[in-house]
């Protein structure tokens, strides 16, 4: 039998240091070796348990969540999964302790103070047991570094795109996008769609935190959304995201369509849709992640003409699902994701967007000016809501 994972929690709740435990134990291959109520108390615990995993909440007296998270990672690195309340804060604090080097997060249901955290306990198990495999390997990441708000060109003409690029990821994702869509210039020619597993609540602020750092303009999804070079559209947690090709134009819809391999939005959903609309200019990249959510759709945009590329397990918190396209035959490349937005770049950046049809220009800028309203209107997917 393979080693316990050996676990500390750390909460202010003295009713979540008693349920966090339970909820590990039915897991045989999980160990509770301890609890903290606040920050201080988690760094004399950790430096005298030797844990494997910390699960940390993020607010709490006398020491915080954040601080506590920064110390260990400057003393003595450990995979942390944090618990995150649903609020616009909650989400803010929770991308913020990402990019410090936390390996995932769960949140909170909202009755939680009433005890009931069965909604999340499967979840919780499997994510304490992913950072336990993942947890050497995440540590040798430099966490990401907090930057200004970048500037960006104001009165950006709407061009369609020249490549429809799908992005399937899951844990691991907030550092390794942000990472990746710094990288991409404003004038990219291209639309980038991506589905990223996360709760519902939580992808708005995603958004406008990728958007804070990127040139491209970076969105959470809306059905009719139009899809246009230089922009990039989140899709929300609990909807799935497809696309459409229309005669107002282009664009993304979403669904409320049942869960796909667990997940809802699932990258599947997405990879196929794309396949089927857009073909040959479609490109499917399958990244970070548990599972193997999206393996089946990259291998429908190969088999469309498309090109489908699978980060490298090397440079993976996780890398269950670039893993299962890869083992399939389904990635026509395999690239680190140091390399991701160069190969972007180079191959599809001097691509011109219909060049000789400047109308289609013109009615995109149309179009753009009234996506406000169109996005007011039923969109053609069965059990939408917009």
């Amino acid at each position: 039998m393979s080693e316990r994972v050996r676990v500390l929690v750390v909460d202010d709740s003295a009713l979540m240091r008693k349920l966090i435990p339970i909820i590990l134990s039915r897991d045989p291959s999980i160990e509770v070796v301890g609890t903290a109520m606040d920050g201080a108390f988690a760094l004399k615990k950790i430096e005298e348990l030797q844990p494997d995993v910390v699960t940390l909440d993020l607010e709490m007296p006398r020491m915080d969540g954040m601080e506590a998270l920064r110390l260990i990672m400057r003393r003595a690195p450990l995979p942390v999964i944090l618990f995150s309340t649903h609020s616009k804060e909650g989400a803010y604090s929770t991308f913020k302790a990402l990019a410090l080097g936390a390996i995932d997060f769960v949140a909170k249901p909202k009755d939680a103070v009433a005890g009931n955290l069965d909604t999340i306990a499967e979840q919780l198990i499997e994510k304490v047991k992913v950072a336990k495999r993942a947890g050497g390997k995440r540590l040798k990441v430099t966490p990401v570094e907090e930057k200004k708000p970048v500037s960006k060109k104001s009165g950006r003409a709407a061009f369609p795109p020249n490549r429809i690029i799908a992005i399937g990821i899951s844990t691991g994702g907030p550092n390794a996008l942000q990472f990746l869509l710094s990288q991409i210039p404003g004038d990219f020619p291209g639309t980038i769609l991506v589905v990223q597993h996360m709760p519902e609540g939580f992808t708005e602020m995603f958004a406008k935190r990728l958007d804070e750092c990127c040139e491209l303009d970076v969105q959470e999804a809306k059905s009719g959304d139009l899809l246009i070079a230089g922009r990039v559209l989140i899709c929300p947690g609990n909807r799935h995201m497809m696309v459409r090709r229309m005669p107002r134009g282009d664009m993304a819809v979403l669904s409320d369509a049942p869960s796909v391999n667990g997940h809802r939005p699932s990258a599947d959903v997405l990879f196929h849709s794309v396949a089927q609309e857009f073909g040959p200019t479609a490109v499917g990249i399958i990244m970070t992640g548990m599972g193997e959510d999206g393996a089946e759709g990259i291998g429908a945009i190969k088999n469309s003409g498309g090109m489908t590329i699978a980060q490298s397990e090397d440079t993976c918190v996780v890398s269950g699902m670039p893993r299962a396209a890869i083992l399939k035959g389904y990635a026509n490349k395999v690239i680190p994701l140091e390399g991701l937005a160069n190969y972007l770049v180079t191959h599809f950046h001097s691509e011109r967007s219909y060049p000789d049809k400047p109308e289609k220009t013109e009615k995109l800028e149309r179009q753009e000016k009234n996506e406000k309203q169109d996005r007011n209107e039923r969109t053609p997917v069965s059990s939408n809501r917009t």
